[in-house]
C-alpha cells in the first residue's frame, strides 16, 4: 500500500476499519451461533411440554374412565 503524504494516518485508518470489519463478523457469527441453540432449546422445550400435556391428559382420561367404571360396577 503506498502512503499518501496528504493523509498521514490513512494505515491507522485502514487498520482500524479492518479490526472494526473482524469484530463485527465475529458478532454476527456469534448471535447466529446464539439464535441456532435457543432454537434447539425452544423446540426441546415445546416437546416436553406437548409429551406432558398429552401425559396428562391421558391420566384424566383413564382417570375418567376409571371413575366410570368403578361407579357402574357400584350401581348394579
Amino acid at each position: 500500500m503506498l502512503l499518501n503524504p496528504f493523509c498521514p494516518l490513512s494505515g491507522a485508518r485502514v487498520v482500524a476499519l479492518k479490526a472494526a470489519v473482524v469484530v463485527l463478523l465475529s458478532l454476527l457469527i456469534k448471535s447466529r451461533l446464539q439464535i441456532k441453540a435457543f432454537s434447539a432449546l425452544g423446540v426441546t422445550l415445546l416437546l416436553l411440554q406437548t409429551l406432558l400435556v398429552l401425559a396428562v391428559g391421558g391420566a384424566l382420561a383413564f382417570g375418567v374412565g376409571g371413575a366410570t367404571f368403578y361407579a357402574r360396577q357400584q350401581r348394579f
